[in-house]
Order: structure tokens, then C-alpha cells, then sequence
């Protein structure tokens, strides 16, 4: 063997220690962004509504209106999405509402 190749454990103790250079450096890193996002809040005035808004309340699905009815069934279909299995391939105006 070749005196050049890095052995399993000293790779192992190279990525534990990369690990803890990368952690303090986030941490670091984080502590900064956060210092000058405080002061432009402050500058600024803003508040949090300004930095995180409340997400609008999603609109409800209205109801639609059936178009069509199986007669021998009573089943409906408002004509949107997949078609029933009863109505596929039909002529749709036999069962019309």
C-alpha cells in the first residue's frame, strides 16, 4: 500500500472535523444576517406584517351546479373533470338537466 492514501479513519476525523468548522461557521454567519436584519427592521420601522404577511385565506371551490343526471340512477355530473362511467362515450344530451 501506498503511503499517500488517506486512511477510513482519518477521513472520518478530516469530515467530524470539517462538520464542527461548518456548524460555528453557520452559526456565525446566521448571528450576522440576523444582526443586520434587526437593524433594518429598526431603521425602517417595519413590522412583522411588513417582513411576514399573512397569507390570504384560500378561496373556497363554489359549488357547480349538476348539468347532468343518470335516470336510472339519479347520479350527477356538473360536465367537468373525468366523466362517470355512465355517461362516457354517450351522446350527453339524453341526460341533460
Amino acid at each position: 500500500m501506498s503511503t499517500n492514501i488517506t486512511s477510513y479513519k482519518e477521513l472520518l476525523a478530516q469530515r467530524e472535523a470539517l462538520e464542527q468548522q461548518i456548524t460555528a461557521a453557520r452559526k456565525a454567519e446566521v448571528a450576522d444576517a440576523v444582526q443586520k436584519i434587526r437593524g433594518l427592521v429598526e431603521s425602517f420601522g417595519l413590522t412583522q406584517e411588513d417582513v411576514f404577511p399573512l397569507t390570504k385565506p384560500k378561496r373556497e371551490a363554489s359549488a357547480v351546479a349538476p348539468k347532468y343526471r343518470d335516470p336510472a340512477t339519479g347520479q350527477t355530473w356538473t360536465g367537468r373533470g373525468k366523466p362517470p362511467v355512465w355517461i362516457k362515450d354517450k351522446d350527453r344530451s339524453q341526460f341533460a338537466i
